[in-house]
């Protein structure tokens, strides 16, 4: 196994040397490498990360020119890892609402399926931090999400994921078309659409304490629309009943991707 965690930023200086740190404590038994993609962060979060890698030759950073929203970030970081063949992908945000606590779960679970999914809804997840109002957005928006588009998971917009290698090329052989929330609703379509095997990991996600959220109301008009795109797709879906008892072999159907 060869695992890498990829963090997209912009401006989290205040967070990512600790939360790397952070990552090193928790994932100790691993060999675990970090690529930091920031997408020309005005606070110098790179700095930063250059300061780390003084020490730390585990540690990459992949700078954007400007600032290009998560969809991109996460690609150009996906394609990065891939061409140097990481064979598991993490994905993470830089605010500590992904506590590394989870990595080696997610890489254990990784070894039997293609896809682990940190979630906030699965029996034993948990929010925390969070005003009640935007409880009731996000719980709402992933029924809405989740009747549209036919998908499985219990949370569609969580960002917290492990890919197997083979299954992330399938998934970027089309570019996805997509930002933020859209995006990682397309990331779960593709990978059933591929014929991914799937588990969801209950996770506690705890609001940002430090610097801004990168939420915008573009981001939310966006993924609203989207799953109208994965519904007229949704014969392309192949769900199983259990995908965990299907044979390792058979944990990467041969199926082509489709534009979103």
């Amino acid at each position: 196994m060869k695992p890498i965690v990829i963090i997209p930023t912009y401006n989290e200086r205040e967070n990512i040397k600790e939360l790397i740190s952070l990552i090193r404590e928790c994932a100790k038994e691993h060999d675990l490498h970090i690529l930091v993609v920031d997408s020309a962060s005005p606070d110098r979060t790179a700095d930063e990360v250059i300061q780390l890698q003084k020490t730390d030759s585990k540690i990459f950073i992949f700078n954007q020119t400007t600032k290009l929203g998560l969809g991109m970030a996460y690609q150009d970081g996906m394609k990065w890892a891939l061409d140097r063949g990481y064979d598991r992908i993490v994905t993470m945000d830089a605010d500590f609402s992904h506590h590394p606590q989870y990595l080696n779960q997610f890489l254990k679970e990784s070894e039997t399926v293609g896809l682990v999914v940190g979630s906030r809804y699965a029996p034993g997840g948990e929010l925390r931090n969070w005003p009640w109002t935007r409880r009731i957005l996000s719980r709402f928006a992933n029924w809405y999400a989740k009747r549209i588009t036919g998908l499985p998971f219990t949370d569609l917009t969580s960002g917290f994921h492990c890919f197997h290698g083979d299954l992330l090329k399938q998934i970027l052989h089309d570019p996805l078309r997509a930002d933020g929330y859209a995006f990682l609703i397309a990331l779960k379509f593709l990978a059933i659409v591929n014929g991914a095997t799937y588990i969801e990991i209950p996770i506690i996600f705890s609001d940002r304490t430090k610097g801004d959220t990168k939420i915008s109301k573009w981001v939310i008009f966006e993924s609203i629309f989207f799953v109208w795109k994965c519904y007229f797709q949704r014969h392309r879906i192949n769900i199983l009943s259990d995908p965990l008892k299907r044979p390792k072999e058979e944990m990467f159907a041969t199926k082509n991707a489709t534009h979103l």
